[in-house]
């Protein structure tokens, strides 16, 4: 089972230095921030605190980070034969306001060329230090310290081959090669009153978490409940599931999921030898956001060893209903599926690709490779990738119809 290469730029030690002069003044304080960009890429943002210390050899006494970059086979195959550009742009605006390019006053620009042919296999520093952002050399300027290097960040990447209610295969990619390694199968039971888990769940090992989890009492009206997806291995034995362990109904006098009454998910993985026995490992929970960006919220949190109550929350983010998104955990702690204890980890961790409502769905499963022992230990994470899929679907608006494979025979199926 071999990974794809991946390389993670990371931009970090991001501060500013202000001329004495020019050091705010007046009623209301100013805030700085900088966007990244990198052609093709999404633009990032990142704050950027201020530095006192008067000599530049000196690192900053605080600073800030971006997210970072991610640049997949086809991207390093491109940049490797012609860089590309980093550019920097540092701006400055008034903190009674909201930050964004529309209010913010540029203050200068800093471009790193990016050459990234052999980073893949070892590090790289591009830049490091302080770099004034303005181009007359007699006046003083500010300065923007900054640190851009790339570490190699190999993934196993897995794709789904249709739509997950459809119960499809999954496939593991490198390069051209599609082999697969996953078969799923999506069940939507509505009448289930134990919240999908299947009878072989409900032994004397895995009671007690299932009480702590469904203690919701059932709610009446319009809901949609009971859907399930297993995940197996090319043996037919079953390695993870993600089950809906709380409906997801409208809030009172509306057709939406809101925030404050979510639907959840608890991702599920074999318990020792047996394979009805079964072990919490994370909870999702998903809703509809309101607002100026009609998306789906949602949050993960992985299930600790002490109970359902010392949940860590590890996720949180909104995708667009229309264009959908990634869906994304890095994280500088996580639990290892393989150990019973938390480690702190720097890095990737995974993503999935999220389309939007009414468009067709495969998938797509990125994994970083520390976090994945043997095939079962990625079912988890396919696992997870396909309920944050489907909370896209269980989060459409009550006024509209599900195809027919998330709901059967009830009434919200379409002819």
């Amino acid at each position: 089972m071999d990974p794809c290469p991946f390389v993670r730029l990371i931009v970090e030690s991001l501060a500013l230095k202000l001329p004495m002069p020019s050091r705010p003044t007046g009623a209301y304080p100013t805030s700085y921030y900088c966007k990244l960009q990198i052609k093709h890429f999404p633009t990032q943002t990142a704050l950027l605190p201020l530095c006192s210390t008067p000599n530049d050899s000196s690192p900053p006494e605080s600073s800030s980070s971006s997210p970072g970059f991610h640049f997949d086979s086809a991207a390093l195959r491109r940049f490797s034969a012609s860089p590309t550009t980093l550019r920097l742009s540092a701006y400055s605006c008034r903190a009674d306001r909201t930050c964004g390019i529309s209010s913010g006053k540029l203050m200068g620009r800093v471009d790193v060329v990016l050459g990234l042919h052999g980073c893949d296999a070892r590090p790289n520093v591009f830049q490091t230090g302080w770099f004034k952002l303005g181009h007359d050399p007699d006046k003083p300027s500010p300065k923007l310290h900054l640190v851009v290097r790339s570490e190699p960040d190999p993934r196993f990447v897995f794709q789904f081959g249709g739509e997950p209610e459809c119960s499809p295969v999954v496939f593991q990619i490198q390069g051209n090669i599609r082999q697969p390694v996953f078969s799923c199968k999506f069940s939507a039971d509505r009448n289930s009153r134990c919240r999908s888990i299947p009878s072989d769940f409900t032994n004397n090992n895995n009671r007690g978490w299932i009480r702590s989890f469904s203690s919701e009492r059932e709610k009446p009206g319009r809901e949609r409940k009971g859907w399930m997806i297993m995940i197996y291995d090319l043996s037919g034995s079953p390695v993870a599931a993600a089950s809906m362990i709380t409906p997801f109904v409208p809030s009172p006098g509306t057709d939406r999921v809101s925030r404050s009454n979510p639907g959840a998910w608890l991702i599920l993985r074999p318990y020792g030898f047996s394979v009805s026995s079964w072990k919490p490992w994370g909870r999702l929970e998903a809703w509809r956001e309101k607002g100026a960006i009609d998306g789906l919220g949602y949050k993960f949190e992985l299930v600790t060893e002490n109970g359902p109550d010392t949940r860590i929350p590890i996720a949180e983010a909104t995708l667009s209903v229309k264009h959908g998104g990634q869906f994304y955990i890095d994280s500088r702690v996580f639990q290892d599926p393989t150990l019973n204890s938390w480690s702190p980890v720097k890095g990737f961790v995974m993503g999935s690709t999220v389309e939007g409502v009414g468009k067709v769905s495969k998938p797509i499963v990125q994994v970083g490779i520390q976090h994945v022992t043997c095939m079962a230990d990625a079912a988890i994470f396919v696992a997870l990738s396909a309920a944050i899929d489907l909370s896209m679907d269980a989060c459409q608006l009550f006024s509209h119809k599900l195809r027919k494979e998330l709901c059967l025979a009830d009434q919200d199926s379409v002819s």
